[in-house]
Order: C-alpha cells, then structure tokens, then sequence
C-alpha cells in the first residue's frame, strides 16, 4: 500500500492493433511522407465552405492524441459565422499591427522579410472556417475544486499536429495563425479563464492560382541521427 492510500488500477481493455507485412508498412509510410511533404501553409483562401462533416471527422482524429495522465486538454471552437470571423480578425490585426510596429525585435522582423507578411490578415475572413484551439490550463470537479493537467503544451501541440495532418489528408490547406498576445479568441468566443489560446487554424480550400513561398525542407540526414 502506499503512503497515500490503495492502489486502484484502471480498467483494461485489448489493444486493437493490426500488424502488417514490412513491405506494406514501408509503403504505407513511404506514401504518407509524399503525401504530408506536399502540405504548404495557404494564406490565399477561396471562399467556398469545406464538405459537410470534413472538418468534424478531423477534429475527431485531433481529440484522439495522447496526452498528460489522459487529462485532454484541449478545446476546439469552430468559427463559420462571418460576423465572428470579422470579429476575430479585427482583433487579431490590432495586435499584429503592434506586433509589426514596434512589439516585435528587429531579428524576428528581417526573419519574416522573405515571406512578405504583415499586419494585414485578410485569409480570417475570406476562409470558411476557423478552428480556435485552447489549452485548458486545468479542469473543474463536480465540487468546482480544480483539477490539474499535466504535459498540457506537449498534448496539445500533438492534438494540432494530427488535426493539421489529417485537414491535409482529406484535401484542405491551412494556416496555422499566432497573433499575440491572444486573450482576445476568450473574450470573442466566450471561453473560460482557464482556458488559454494555443492555435488560430485557418481552414479551407486554397484560392486558384494561390502562390507559395519557394522554399525547401531541411536533409533528412541534417535533422535526424542515430544511435
């Protein structure tokens, strides 16, 4: 027994887990990284809704990454209305406008040179849909008393990423949008004090013709090594 009471184990269940053949697993994994190398950040976006149930279906697959103690913090507020987009970006562009002007150290501005982006955020009223993405900082029990997350920055990052992944796999480009500071997504949105903005995704389909930076990832062998 220890120091704080009797050990109860969670219940248990079998892995659903399917092994397959290596020569599939390879391809499988080989076509995955075409595919996930083909992903760009979009910051011209047509106007024209995604399918129904797409976004929802990814949502789906970003609520189930691992995360701290299974605590999932992570909400998701999907914004469709334009009126809240207008909202949304109103906000968002005071504060870049700050950020742009004077908030931000020179060597992050000449970083952002060759991308060419400013304080002028267009793509959060003309996407169809924004996903804003928090981070519960901690939940409440039935009493009301707080209950703590844990790993809460490390689950959520993985919640996003599968979230972006799998938008990019049914055929939607994104944005990931970080203005900061971002309290106004609570205030605009109605979401809890406990509850921090991690993400603004902006979501739908790319504008024809939309132009991307021409850049390159980095050599697999310079990112990665082996012991």
């Amino acid at each position: 027994m220890s120091e704080t009471g009797p050990r109860s184990d969670p219940p248990m269940k079998p892995l659903d887990f399917s092994e397959r053949p290596p020569a599939e697993m390879r391809d499988r994994a080989l076509r995955f990284a075409e595919l996930m190398s083909r992903r760009r950040t979009v910051r011209d976006f047509d106007s024209r809704p995604a399918p129904e149930g797409v976004i929802e279906a990814a949502l789906r697959t970003a609520a189930s990454a691992p995360s701290g103690a299974n605590r999932q913090p992570w909400r998701f507020v999907v914004v469709r209305d334009p009126a809240v987009k207008a909202r949304l970006r109103e906000a968002a562009e005071e504060e870049e406008r700050a950020f742009y002007g004077g908030r931000a150290p020179p060597e992050w501005l000449r970083a952002l040179e060759p991308f060419g982006t400013d304080a002028h955020k267009p793509f959060l009223t003309e996407a169809p849909a924004l996903i804003a993405i928090f981070l519960e900082r901690y939940g409440r029990g039935s009493d009301g008393e707080r209950i703590r997350n844990y790993y809460t920055s490390e689950s959520v990052g993985i919640a996003a990423g599968f979230l972006i992944a799998a938008l990019h796999h049914a055929g939607l480009a994104t944005l990931t949008h970080t203005p900061s500071p971002m309290r106004f997504l609570n205030r605009i949105l109605g979401r809890p004090e406990n509850e921090v903005p991690f993400l603004l995704l902006v979501v739908g389909y790319p504008k024809p013709g939309a132009l991307v930076p021409d850049i390159e990832r980095l050599p697999l062998e310079q990112v990665t090594s082996t012991r």
